[in-house]
Order: structure tokens, then C-alpha cells, then sequence
């Protein structure tokens, strides 16, 4: 198939998308498939990627609250790249305004939105949720519902990465949503890479003796991370127990993190670690991942700890709370400080003796249950999801 993905979210400055965008066209073309990501971007612009995939840009504006994104506003443009690329599947990866640009498209192709993004948990129900019933926020958001319905409709399959949103959207009336969990990069995440020297450098970084216990947090630096309530988790929890924390992120609310962790010598916050097996080896030496978004559409880091054998503590809800499933972790209250902080003490008091890996899809297997969907839906067979999975 000929897979045209409308990718409003797509910047080469990096983040989750882009990876995402990345390993499709590589893994697309192997499994026999066509790859063209259709993005924003300062000029019209063709990038081969390699046999049977490229990235082209259409001219766009700059999204003013981050200057790394774009947004597509020229909606004839729009459909007439769509035209010319004649795609056999259109995918859409933003529940914006391009869903609804791709939805007015009257091209013949079938097409699925993916959910990227999870606003109504990122925005609404994190900004809200203290004063207000979930119930009540649906009402007072009743529009973004009733547009979210309106993509159902239009869409042939609305993909999710998370039972939990899946389920959400399925039970407010959008139709069409299938689970289609994300997978990890095969043959790096392994607790074979856990490493005690490491284990005991990352320790006496955060002051502490090898005894202590080591949490690691991964992350992008943003509101909805919730940075700061973890870092007040762990300074809670670790009056009753020696507890050290390493995060690794880069983003805008960095001088706010710092702020909270006061010069606590326990919690170090670091930058990324780009050498993925360098990063594979420090998460598995990790004794416990700690996460604080419940707004994350699948939770990459609770889902790479998983497979290094780390076990995860995490919110109740959204995409990371999947990952604590099956006595692979545990979860807590979402947004709450305080639950955390038991939540933590909890899983550190009976860790497991010998670490092991959580059973996941690989990045290849992903795709491939993707794509195979996408043939069903075009032949018209309604095949389950859960079955291609």
C-alpha cells in the first residue's frame, strides 16, 4: 500500500513523533509498504528517506506557542498534495484542525486518525479535575466531544496506543477506535544490561551509598509531565526510606523543576542520554521508573523499563498506567503527591529479587498489526484489532 500520514505533529527538532515517523519509514517499506509522511514546514520540500519512503513539506505558519512546530493551514493545498500522492490509506496523527481538513478530503482512499495526543487528559481533566467532576469537564468540553465524534465518523479506524484511552473514547461515542499498543526497539531494552557499577556511580551522584534505592524518571520538561509533584513524591518518601532519583529530559520547564528540587542532593536532573544502549544500560540499572503524566497516549519509558525488567510506579490513568499491569509495577492517584509517595514505598519495600522482562510488542510487530488493519479496512472485512495486535 501507498500510506500518505498527514503529520501536523512532525518536527525535525525531535520528540516522540518524529521518532515514531522515523521508524515507519524505515520498518514500512520492509514489510512491503509505501511511507510518505505529509508535514508542515517553513518551504515545500522533498526528503527521500531511503526505497519506497520520503518526508515531503508543505508551506505553513510556525504554531506561536512553540516555534519548533508548524501548523497546516491551507486546507485546498492540503488536499490537493493528496490528490497528487493518490494514496491507498491516509493516516492523520493530530485530532486538530488537519483531522478535519483530512476528513473534508473527497479522495477515495480510506483513512485513520492515530491519537498522538490525548487532549482532554494533557488540558482539561489536569487543569480542572481539583474543582470538577470528570463528568462535569465532559459537559463544559461538550464541543471537543461532540468533534471527536464527528472524527469517528469520518475515519475508518481511530487508533489508540492505550486501553485506557481506547476505552474512554469508545464509551463518550467515538466510533471506529481500535488498541494498537506501540512497540520498543528490538534487542536494546534488557535487564541482561543491568549494571551494579553504574548503579552505584548514579547513587553516590545523588549522595547516597549503594544500600539507598535508585529511581529514575524520562521525560520531555512540561506542565504535563507533572516534574514537580514528582520530585515532591520522592523527597516524601524518602524520610522513611534512602532513596535516590536521576531524571533525564530536556524542555522549558526546567528552571521550575530546579526551583522544587531545591538543591536536594538526592535528585539530579540530567540531559537526555541520546546513545541508546548507553540509555538502555542506565534505565535497567534502575530499581524502579517513576512517572508522573496521566495524559500519555502509551507511555514509551514505562513501556522501555518494562522490558529492561524495571518495574514502574505510575499514574492510575492514561497510557502509562497499562504498564503496571500484571504485577509489573504499581499505580497511584493521579496528580496526587501524596499517593505517590506511598506508591513508591510500596514497590521499593518488595522489590523483585531477580529482575525480569515484561512481555512487548516490538516496533516492527506494531506496524505490521497496523498495517494489516489497514489492508482489512480497505478490503472491507472489519478484521478485529485486537486479533492483529
Amino acid at each position: 500500500m501507498r500510506i500518505v500520514d498527514v503529520c501536523a505533529f512532525y518536527s525535525p527538532h525531535g520528540g516522540g513523533v518524529k521518532t515514531y515517523v522515523e521508524q515507519k519509514m524505515k520498518i514500512g517499506p520492509e514489510l512491503g509498504h509505501e511511507i510518505i509522511i505529509l508535514a508542515p514546514g517553513d518551504r515545500y520540500e522533498i526528503s527521500e528517506r531511503g526505497p519506497n519512503a520520503r518526508l515531503i513539506t508543505l508551506p505553513a505558519p510556525r504554531f506561536p506557542l512553540d516555534r519548533k512546530y508548524w501548523f497546516f493551514n491551507d486546507e485546498p493545498a492540503l488536499h490537493q498534495a493528496l490528490d497528487d500522492l493518490a494514496p491507498d490509506f491516509v493516516e492523520c496523527s493530530s485530532p486538530w484542525r488537519s483531522a478535519s481538513m483530512v476528513a473534508r478530503w473527497p479522495g477515495p482512499a480510506p483513512r485513520a486518525l492515530v491519537m498522538h495526543a490525548d487532549p482532554l487528559s494533557a488540558y482539561a481533566y489536569r487543569w480542572f479535575e481539583p474543582l470538577l467532576s470528570r463528568a462535569t469537564i465532559d459537559k463544559r468540553f461538550s464541543r471537543f466531544w461532540d468533534h471527536l465524534r464527528e472524527l469517528g465518523q469520518s475515519f475508518d479506524r481511530v487508533v489508540c496506543a492505550s486501553g485506557e484511552l481506547r476505552d474512554r473514547l469508545a464509551a463518550g461515542g467515538v466510533a471506529n477506535t481500535v488498541l494498537h499498543p506501540m512497540g520498543i526497539e528490538a534487542g536494546v531494552f534488557s535487564p541482561s544490561r543491568r549494571d551494579p557499577a553504574l548503579r552505584r556511580k548514579m547513587l553516590a551522584l545523588c549522595d547516597l551509598p549503594e544500600s539507598a534505592k535508585l529511581l529514575i524518571g524520562v521525560g520531555r520538561l512540561s506542565a504535563e509531565k507533572r516534574w514537580p509533584m514528582i520530585v515532591d513524591a520522592v523527597m516524601a518518601a524518602s524520610r522513611l526510606m534512602p532513596i535516590g532519583m536521576v531524571m533525564l529530559g530536556a524542555g522549558g520547564h526546567k528552571a521550575r523543576i530546579l526551583k522544587q528540587i531545591a538543591g536536594n542532593p538526592h535528585i539530579r536532573l540530567l540531559t537526555p542520554e541520546k546513545d541508546r544502549v548507553k540509555f538502555a544500560t542506565l534505565l535497567a540499572s534502575a530499581d524502579a521508573l517513576i512517572h508522573g503524566c496521566e495524559a500519555e497516549t502509551f507511555c514509551m519509558a514505562a513501556a522501555e523499563a518494562r522490558a529492561s525488567g524495571v518495574p514502574v510506579i505510575v499514574p492510575n490513568r492514561g497510557g502509562a498506567a497499562d504498564h503496571a499491569r500484571g504485577g509489573a509495577g504499581v499505580t497511584y492517584r493521579a496528580g496526587s503527591a501524596v499517593a505517590a509517595a506511598k506508591a513508591t514505598l510500596k514497590l521499593l519495600h518488595n522489590l523483585p529479587k531477580t529482575p525480569v522482562a515484561a512481555e512487548t510488542v516490538t516496533t516492527r510487530g506494531h506496524f505490521a498489526g497496523l498495517f494489516a488493519e489497514y489492508a482489512a479496512t480497505r478490503r472491507g472485512l472489519g478484521t478485529d484489532a485486537a486479533a492483529l495486535a
